[in-house]
């Protein structure tokens, strides 16, 4: 689990592979990510778009940006949360995602950038 703080906005991401989906004679390694977002700030703030840097240890960088995340945009009075789960597939069994949200603060429309913090993936039998 790693968690990151950007203005009172605090990230948490914990992640599992995924062996039932994955096919390592494939080179096909699926993981799943589940994120918590919670406002710690005095601001009611909404999400609006994601953008993801993905990683594979076999040099193959993936950028993923969008609206929202798994077709929502969460609003977030200060003191609420919002979890979501969503999945990642890698080639080699190994790589990293980081990457960060735009957020708006709903008082008075500004713009911020919230930090998702860098995380592993890593097939659990590379770890011996």
């Amino acid at each position: 689990m790693v968690t990151e703080i950007t203005e009172g906005i605090k990230v948490i991401v914990e992640t599992e592979y995924q062996p039932e989906y994955s096919s390592p004679s494939q080179f096909h390694f699926v993981f799943t990510y589940r994120i918590t977002i919670e406002n710690g700030s005095e601001n009611t703030i909404q999400l609006l778009r994601r953008q993801w840097y993905i990683h594979d240890a076999n040099n193959i960088i993936r950028e993923v940006e969008g609206e929202g995340v798994v077709g929502q945009q969460p609003i977030l009075e200060p003191g609420q949360y919002h979890q979501y789960v969503s999945g990642c597939n890698l080639k080699s069994g190994m790589g990293k995602m980081y990457g960060h949200y735009v957020m708006e603060r709903l008082v008075d429309g500004s713009r911020f950038k919230v930090t998702i913090p860098q995380f592993t993936m890593i097939v659990p039998y590379k770890l011996n």
